[in-house]
């Protein structure tokens, strides 16, 4: 067969067209590895995280009825009994997200796997149980800072993955979600307001309770809720004391009076705000020695 020389500045067209086609096609899907311990749901797939951050649940102070329930659950759910899908509400940095990163470092070598999803991603939770059906570990699927605004529809998916569908119910798969709002979704002041006049009737709900349960509707598929509170003052140097003894560093009062000026700095005192000023603390001591 006889070969065609094309110009030159025609080729050059044709690998200019070609990377551009390469770039905008969705890249190949690769098979998932399952010999990692946690996972990305990411371009409806599961990508593996190879090197997890660990957690540890004995670091968790100020909050042990919520990890006696927590830990109590994910055990039912390891040996195979029946186990709540769980919703962890409350204040910021007070350990929610803590807890199930913990659960992992605890349970992996029992077969606990974690898998985390974008909110806008729930529409896929099917795709996830597809997909792992048959595999002998345990995952939790895990989606944090949980919730909707007025117009969002995704709730819906999550929703019938819970408790509305016939898919629902896997035996190694359980959410746990964790949010800053009881409700997942916005309430509004008027739809607890009695109805006295009507000024655009064609607008109006005409039964306004109802809007209300499909809203509570959500959490209320959660099996189990766990409420965080803020702490105090004394609990949140507890916890700094704890991160500074695992570093072998003394809590003087001096180190006490500079991690409260942290948390006034930003506003809260939380757990999260105990470790973070501990890392700076203990950082910046080490870096005096060198």
């Amino acid at each position: 067969m006889a070969t065609i020389d094309l110009p030159e500045h025609i080729l050059q067209a044709l690998s200019t067209v070609l990377q551009q086609l390469q770039q905008n096609l969705p890249e190949l899907k690769q098979a998932t590895d399952f010999s990692a311990s946690a996972y990305k749901w990411q371009d409806k797939q599961l990508i593996a995280i190879q090197q997890p951050k660990k957690m540890y649940l004995n670091d968790l102070k100020g909050i042990e009825r919520q990890k006696e329930k927590v830990i109590q659950n994910t055990l039912q759910f390891l040996k195979g009994l029946p186990a709540n899908d769980v919703l962890l509400t409350g204040s910021r940095g007070t350990g929610k997200s803590s807890i199930v990163r913990a659960l992992l470092t605890q349970y992996e070598s029992e077969g606990l796997r974690l898998i985390e999803i974008e909110r806008d991603d729930l529409s896929d939770l099917p795709l996830i149980q597809k997909l792992i059906e048959n595999r002998p570990e345990k995952f939790i699927v895990y989606c944090d800072d949980l919730a909707f605004n007025a117009e969002d529809e995704n709730y819906r998916s999550l929703k019938s993955v819970l408790d509305g569908s016939l898919q629902s119910g896997s035996s190694n798969f359980i959410i746990y979600a964790t949010s800053n709002r009881r409700h997942l979704l916005p309430e509004f002041m008027h739809e607890n307001t009695p109805v006295t006049r009507v000024d655009v009737p064609q607008y109006t709900e005409l039964h306004p309770q109802e809007a209300i349960e499909e809203k509570i509707s959500l959490s209320d598929r959660f099996g189990m809720w766990l409420s965080f509170y803020p702490m105090d003052q004394n609990l949140y140097l507890e916890i700094v004391e704890h991160y500074l003894a695992k570093a072998n560093m003394p809590m003087d009062d001096f180190t006490r009076a500079e991690a409260l000026r942290w948390c006034q700095a930003r506003g809260q005192r939380s757990g999260r705000a105990a470790y973070q000023f501990s890392k700076h603390w203990i950082g910046s001591q080490q870096l005096k020695s060198l």
